[in-house]
């Protein structure tokens, strides 16, 4: 068997191969032809005779009606990971004649998933057939193949013949992004330098007053840093400015320490902690900015949903982590928690292979260690509740 199935590929893939009918017939016109030649009946040669005559125009046929087929592929849209991806081709028949008994087969990438099969009926001389399927997808990713297969056993299906097609497709899966409901990770930014105050003892304002635009009353879920305090002592209840940024157009840098080696479910989750808090800091309206090791600084919804989906552990650094300005730093390194700078934030993926590390490291900024789960100490706790704690100082 194992001799025979590459034979068989190579068959189909180069001329046609015989179907079990096939093997069937080429059998029974042997025993015929041999029969004839032991009785030198004439009737033995003719049906032996017809047999192979029908063999050859049913090994000529399959080839020939895929010859003519042409296949398009429309872009495919990105989607979040646990959505389908929409997938669609256009199979068009650039002949005379219709082509019918047609079996169409999109080769993904094993990681997505195994090949997706479609059995066409008939597709009429000079028209083309719509073909959409939807597939699954479980994980973030930039997904990559180039070949549609074309099979066919008309009109007889006594040979099957295989033609590959280059059709190029490129499936962008985001990851998932948390819908929090408050993140002290990225409210409390910036609140130990308004605390810090001028050479004079005033506290330092989180804004300029030229930046309000109105006040309104507290809400639950709004970042403590937006109460304007002077206002709300008047009033007698809380009061929060709207559409303010902070003083000198201070920006909230999500960084991802991709360039470090990471356990894999830990990156997973470092990648949807990366996407959940870009996207809580754009709600709070505020200037947010992402940073891996090998894209420097970026922002836009969409550079940095695809950035996040092609990221992988252990990128080459084409750049270095800026420090000019505090940042939230998203990690398992904890030997690096220690170069952060002033005002900075951090969240920890506790490392299984040495658990005793994070121990003698003196963290010097608030932040977040993820706590694994205490009925299976190798899967980490749901993280979306793990990010809206209050911080931690160590």
């Amino acid at each position: 068997m194992k001799i025979i199935k590459p034979i068989t590929n190579l068959l189909e893939t180069r001329a046609s191969a015989p179907a079990y009918g096939g093997w069937v017939l080429v059998g029974t016109a042997i025993c015929f032809f041999g029969a004839g030649i032991n009785t030198m009946a004439g009737w033995l040669y003719a049906i032996s005779g017809i047999s192979f005559a029908l063999l050859g125009v049913a090994a000529i046929l399959p080839p020939r009606s895929l010859t003519g087929l042409s296949i398009i592929r429309r872009p495919i849209q990105a989607v979040s990971a646990g959505d389908d991806l929409t997938v669609e081709l256009e199979i068009r028949n650039q002949t005379q004649q219709p082509v019918s008994l047609l079996q169409v087969e999109d080769i993904l990438p094993f990681v997505l998933g195994k090949p997706v099969q479609k059995a066409i009926e008939t597709i009429p001389s000079q028209g083309s057939y719509r073909w959409v399927y939807y597939h699954p997808t479980q994980r973030r990713g930039v997904y990559r193949w180039h070949t549609v297969e074309l099979a066919s056993g008309a009109p007889l299906g006594l040979f099957w013949c295989r033609r590959q097609r280059d059709c190029a497709a490129t499936a962008i899966v985001y990851p998932t992004v948390l819908p929090l409901a408050t993140c002290p990770l990225v409210d409390e930014m910036g609140q130990e330098e308004s605390k810090k105050g001028d050479p004079r003892g005033r506290p330092l304002q989180t804004a300029t007053t030229g930046l309000v635009r109105s006040l309104r009353p507290y809400r639950v879920g709004d970042p403590t840093r937006l109460i304007h305090w002077r206002t709300s002592a008047r009033y007698g209840e809380l009061r929060v400015r709207e559409l303010e940024m902070v003083t000198g157009g201070q920006e909230i840098v999500i960084a991802l320490d991709s360039a470090s080696n990471w356990e894999e479910e830990n990156f997973e989750q470092a990648v949807i902690a990366a996407a959940s808090l870009y996207f809580y800091a754009q709600q709070q309206q505020l200037q947010v900015q992402l940073w891996t090791a090998s894209t420097d600084l970026i922002k836009g919804d969409a550079y940095v949903l695809e950035t996040l989906a092609a990221t992988t552990a252990l990128e080459d650094a084409s750049s270095v982590v800026p420090k000019s300005y505090p940042f939230i730093w998203l990690t398992q390194n904890p030997l690096s928690l220690a170069t952060l700078p002033q005002g900075s934030r951090w969240v920890l993926w506790p490392n299984i292979s040495s658990p005793a590390e994070q121990e003698v490291i003196n963290w010097e900024h608030p932040g977040i260690v993820l706590q694994r789960d205490v009925y299976d100490g190798l899967r980490l706790r749901a993280l979306q509740p793990q990010l809206q704690k209050t911080l931690n100082s160590y």
